[in-house]
């Protein structure tokens, strides 16, 4: 079997969200953008929120040059208001939302958890746990109201199922999303609405491209797959949990992470 990453984006059926509107929070690059551009060849209009707006409208101009139908909108996920807005901005811009990734978040400082600094503690909190709630709470009675389901997939972490030393905030929060992931989609399941979410592990970024050999080698001494992830590879399975292919599958959580929690 094949152990060559998937860097592409070619979906399997270019049709399969076709009518579908969907939204996708912290678009403008990485998970966001290769998620967003996933989901609009397969078919789905797409809007990219960012706190970056310009990058966001930047990205949503190349998926239109790659035949995507795409829009963009400014996007603050610690703000309740900002998050409606986004919300109500894809149901006027293209008839409706039935399709949600929430994938905003930041990384936050290292330090153990006596001596980390209370106010980024709060930021990274207040971005990647509450935000990710602000965004269901628009997003849920939008799909709901419409009748003709939808779904839903949360962006957590492998660090929503186990411990990381020196980033208290980030794991608390991606915990956090886990359990929110599990009681929404449970509450609602019966309506047709499913609520997932990912844990992605380690993924290829400029960062941490930019890590000394050394650090680089020792991170993937932690992966059994010999190799960090890419982000297509966690659009994939976005993609899917999103896809009629999954419609059974609500209120869970799935890791993408080349056996890095295995071990």
């Amino acid at each position: 079997m094949s152990t060559t990453p998937l860097t592409g984006q070619v979906p399997a059926d270019t049709t399969e969200f076709a009518g579908r509107t969907a939204l996708v929070t912290g678009a403008a690059s990485g998970i966001g953008l290769a998620t967003a551009r996933r989901l609009g060849l397969g078919g789905a209009h797409v809007v990219l929120a960012d706190h970056n707006e310009q990058g966001a409208k930047e990205a949503a101009e190349t998926l239109k040059g790659e035949g995507v139908t795409a829009a963009a909108v400014a996007l603050d996920v610690t703000r309740p208001a900002s998050v409606e807005a986004a919300v109500r901005f894809a149901v006027d811009t293209f008839g409706g939302l039935d399709l949600a990734v929430n994938n905003a978040g930041i990384g936050g400082a290292s330090a153990p958890t006596g001596a980390y600094d209370i106010d980024v503690y709060d930021r990274v909190v207040r971005t990647n746990l509450d935000g990710v709630f602000y965004s269901m709470r628009y997003e849920l009675p939008v799909m709901e109201a419409a009748g003709r389901g939808g779904a839903i997939v949360n962006v957590a972490s492998i660090l929503g199922s186990v411990g990381f030393a020196g980033s208290p905030a980030y794991v608390a929060a991606k915990h956090g999303v886990v359990g929110l992931t599990k009681t929404a989609g449970a509450e609602y399941a019966a309506k047709g609405i499913r609520v997932n979410a990912v844990g992605p592990g380690f993924i290829e970024t400029p960062l941490l491209k930019e890590m000394d050999k050394a650090a680089h080698d020792a991170l993937l001494a932690l992966h059994p797959a010999g190799r960090l992830g890419h982000s297509e590879e966690v659009a994939e399975l976005i993609a899917f949990l999103l896809s009629d292919r999954a419609s059974f599958i609500a209120g869970s959580y799935h890791l993408v992470d080349g056996a890095y929690t295995a071990v």
